[in-house]
């Protein structure tokens, strides 16, 4: 077909979660037939208002239009949609995407606005239906393709995977600036060797992987293009061991700066030799996202799982040891014979490990997923729009549930960003019987005191924590002030600290730590790296603070006040913080007491 002589304007569209993403799925498209036609691409988010993005789309003038649809954005879609269509009867409206290739002949029964529907992989029968359309060929020889005509509605038969992924042609050819400082879906594979039933995967068998060098080379292609990170959404990224040890033996030789790539692994797949390869990362370059779900063995079975969790801790904890891979660690509420206290089990099994991350999710009971199918025999009630979330089963009960989300946020804005991690292990070790006992507890003082409804800064939180504290009544508190501080210090270089968390009652003189600084057994021993610097500048990246208990010492015990109360009351201590830009180790601390007390 002339490529020249296509005169349909076509726009290919979606609603991301958030600006910083980006779509993979309309990019393939236009790929796949950037031969015959120019495809439009336009991209914008489920936060933009709906009436700007239908005029933007109605102002194209487009001929077709085709939305790549997920479970966070069919709502938007369905409405922008209807508007389209009402104000521009003449315009094709095509939908793809995980959240419309289920129910098929339903949706275009209830959306009259809806023309096509491409189901299942999409490049091969998006290609076929363009030149179909241009040619004005019938389209019921096009699998994957469902239609409506006239008033009669055509389902065709579904189309078998693409066997060789390479057809595709690459969607990162020629890119500009447009993935500057952005998150990037990539993928090296497409399907998954496991089966577990709430995920879609499991309705695809086998794993297909992309050319090695071809992978390569997008990838060479995006870390040209300084983006902010390459989120690969191969579902197991480790299923073949070689083929993703070549990938991430190719990151780290390109050596990128200020970009992240993010795998989805399975922690029992890495071997001994993996781990030593792995102990080798630069600090944040990696991030692995690893599915747990749940500890319960009979919940593990029923969703057809394959997991070992005690490899799975073991790994986990290894990488952990070396600090420099940003560990997610999944766990989700809501599945077959994980009642409230088996999930209590499952939180505290993970939260051991200590992840750099812990993401509390939900089940959601996705269209075409096996779960779904299975509603009836755990009494799954959930919501019938998107997201699907189950509500309640016949194991947790929606007060329940509620609990955990309360938990959940908690998890989020205290653990998940790892500027409390002193001040959280003190309270939990020394009057907690187990981390979730702590949440769980710490969510009831949130609720009674409306802070879910309220803007919280940073500060605050400290604040709110400070608070908690007294309010339980627990002993130290002068000990527990201190160690807030430090948290504070070392987690926020530039922050001003309240008055309120300022509890120390040690000051150091600026003419002091000046002099400190210029000790050259302070630049010998802690700070190499500024040997050669003028204290001014030192001065930028690190921070003296004094503190009126041993607080490193109280860390270096586990927290435990019982066998080192004494000791930590010895006497005051100077601490040196020497601030990073890592992913992992945002601050180095030192012990500085003995030298500080001969200067000052």
């Amino acid at each position: 077909m002339d490529k020249g002589r296509c005169k349909m304007k076509i726009v290919l569209t979606t609603l991301n979660s958030k600006f910083i993403h980006t779509s993979l799925a309309i990019r393939y498209l236009k790929a796949f037939v950037e031969d015959i036609i120019d495809v439009e691409l336009r991209e914008y988010t489920i936060n933009q208002d709906i009436n700007y993005i239908t005029s933007q789309l109605y102002m194209s003038d487009a001929d077709l239009i085709g939305f790549s649809v997920y479970i966070w954005n069919l709502t938007e879609t369905l409405r922008i949609c209807e508007i389209l269509k009402k104000v521009k009867p003449e315009i094709k409206i095509l939908l793809g995407g995980p959240e419309v290739s289920f129910d098929l002949k339903e949706t275009l029964q209830k959306y009259p606005f809806i023309d096509f529907i491409i189901y299942g992989e999409g490049e091969e029968t998006f290609r076929e239906f363009l030149i179909a359309l241009l040619s004005g060929d019938e389209l019921i020889n096009i699998r994957g393709l469902a239609y409506r005509k006239g008033k009669e509605i055509f389902i065709n038969p579904p189309r078998p995977l693409i066997d060789d992924l390479n057809k595709i042609p690459s969607p990162y050819k020629n890119i500009g600036d447009e993935f500057r400082n952005r998150i990037v879906y990539f993928e090296s594979s497409r399907g998954c060797p496991f089966n577990c039933k709430f995920c879609l995967s499991s309705t695809i068998k086998g794993v297909r992987y992309f050319d090695l060098d071809r992978v390569k080379k997008e990838l060479d292609a995006l870390i040209k293009a300084n983006v902010k990170q390459v989120k690969f959404v191969d579902r197991t990224f480790n299923a073949n061991k070689k083929y993703a040890m070549d990938i991430m033996n190719f990151i780290i030789e390109r050596n990128p700066k200020d970009i992240n790539f993010h795998f989805e692994v399975t922690a029992h797949l890495l071997d001994d030799e993996m781990l030593e390869f792995l102990s080798h990362v630069k600090e944040g370059l990696f991030q692995f996202e690893i599915g747990v779900q749940s500890t319960n063995p009979r919940t593990i079975d029923a969703i057809g799982r394959t997991t070992d969790f005690i490899k799975l801790r073991e790994v986990t904890k290894k990488i952990k040891s070396y600090r420099n891979i940003h560990q997610h660690l999944d766990l989700i509420a809501g599945l077959p014979y994980e009642d409230y206290e088996s999930f209590k089990k499952s939180f505290n099994d993970v939260y051991e490990i200590k992840p750099e991350k812990i993401q509390l999710g939900f089940l959601k009971l996705l269209k075409g997923s096996s779960l779904r199918m299975e509603e009836e025999k755990y009494g799954f009630k959930y919501i019938g729009v998107p997201p699907y979330e189950v509500l309640e089963n016949n194991y947790i009960k929606y007060k329940e549930i509620i609990r955990l989300k309360a938990v959940e946020e908690l998890v989020e804005r205290y653990y998940n960003e790892g500027y409390f991690e002193n001040s959280l292990e003190f309270i939990i070790n020394n009057f907690y019987k187990s981390p979730f006992d702590f949440y769980e507890d710490f969510s009831l003082y949130w609720e009674s005191n409306n802070y879910y409804e309220i803007s919280i800064s940073r500060t605050g939180l400290y604040e709110i924590l400070l608070d908690f504290y007294k309010s339980k009544g627990f002993e130290y508190l002068n000990i527990f002030a201190e160690l807030l501080r430090y948290d504070f210090i070392k987690n926020n270089k530039n922050a001003k600290m309240s008055e309120k968390l300022s509890s120390s009652s040690i000051r150091i003189e600026q003419n002091d730590i000046h002099n400190i600084l210029k000790d050259e057994r302070i630049l010998e021993n802690y700070l190499p790296l500024y040997k050669d610097l003028p204290t001014k500048r030192i001065l930028n990246n690190v921070k003296i603070e004094a503190f009126e208990f041993n607080i490193l010492e109280l860390i270096k015990n586990g927290y435990d006040l019982k066998n080192s109360i004494d000791k930590i009351k010895e006497e005051k201590v100077y601490i040196l913080f020497d601030y990073k830009d890592g992913v992992i180790t945002r601050c180095n601390t030192y012990d500085i007491t003995n030298i500080v007390k001969e200067l000052i």
